[in-house]
C-alpha cells in the first residue's frame, strides 16, 4: 500500500545521514502477519529467497523486458554507467559502523547491489545512466502490536534525462509494478517468513542508534 512520504521521514532510519541530495520518490507498506520486532532478517531472507524463484505477472515481465532492452540498445546500464562509474556508490559514504554490517547481508541475485543492514533497516542500490536509486527497507511496529515492512525508493536524477525518465515511468509504477511488488513481498513473508521465524536467523549486527 502506498503511504506519505512523511512515513519515512519522520522515522529516525541511519539512511538519512547521508542521503540528503536524494529525494524521496515512492514510500510503501507491505503487510507481515504475526510478525515479531525480531523478524526483520527474516523478512529479508524471505524476500531474496522470493525473488530466486519468482514468476512475475506477464505485464511486469513485458514492462521489464522492454526496459532491458532498451538499457541495452542505448547503454544505460553499461558498467560505465553504474555504480563506481557515472555515480560513486553510496557505500562510499558510510561511517565505519555501517560499512561493517553488509558483511552479514544475505546474497541475492537481482540487479541492486547491498550497502549497510541492521536489525531493523537495510538500504541497498542501482545506479545506470538515467538515475542512481537507494531502496531503503524498514521494520515498523504497528497500531495492532504486531510489525510491517516498509520500502522508500530514494532518488536521483541525473539530469534532465532522469527527470524525464522518471516521469515516463509513474503510471507503469504505481499501475502495475508496485501492485504486483506489493502482492510478491507479502506472499514471500507468508510462505518463506512467517514458517521459519523460530528456526535460527543467525548473528545480526547492531550498530548505532537507530
Amino acid at each position: 500500500m502506498r503511504i506519505p512520504k512523511a512515513a519515512h521521514t519522520a522515522q529516525p532510519w541511519r539512511v538519512h545521514e547521508f542521503t540528503r541530495d536524494f529525494r524521496v520518490e515512492d514510500v510503501w507498506s507491505f503487510r507481515a502477519p504475526d510478525a515479531g520486532p525480531d523478524d526483520f532478517p527474516v523478512m529479508l531472507k524471505a524476500l531474496k529467497t522470493a525473488y530466486d524463484t519468482r514468476r512475475d505477472p506477464a505485464p511486469v515481465r513485458f514492462l521489464f523486458a522492454v526496459r532491458w532492452k532498451l538499457g541495452a540498445l542505448l547503454g544505460w546500464d553499461t558498467p560505465q554507467a553504474g555504480l563506481g562509474g557515472r555515480v560513486p556508490s553510496l557505500r562510499d559514504r558510510l561511517p565505519p559502523d555501517l560499512a561493517r554490517t553488509v558483511r552479514d547481508a544475505v546474497p541475492c541475485t537481482d540487479p541492486f547491489s547491498d550497502v549497510y543492514q541492521l536489525d531493523n533497516e537495510a538500504a541497498r542500490e542501482l545506479g545506470n545512466k538515467t538515475v542512481h536509486t537507494i531502496m531503503h527497507l524498514g521494520w515498523v511496529p504497528t497500531d495492532d502490536g504486531g510489525h510491517e515492512l516498509r520500502m522508500a525508493a530514494l532518488v536521483k536524477d541525473n539530469g534532465l534525462f532522469g527527470r524525464l525518465y522518471m516521469a515516463a515511468i509513474l503510471p507503469f509504477r504505481y499501475l502495475v509494478v508496485y501492485p504486483a511488488l506489493t502482492r510478491q513481498w507479502e506472499r514471500a513473508w507468508l510462505d518463506h517468513g512467517r514458517p521459519n521465524r523460530h528456526a535460527g536467523n543467525g548473528p545480526r549486527t547492531t550498530a548505532g542508534p537507530h
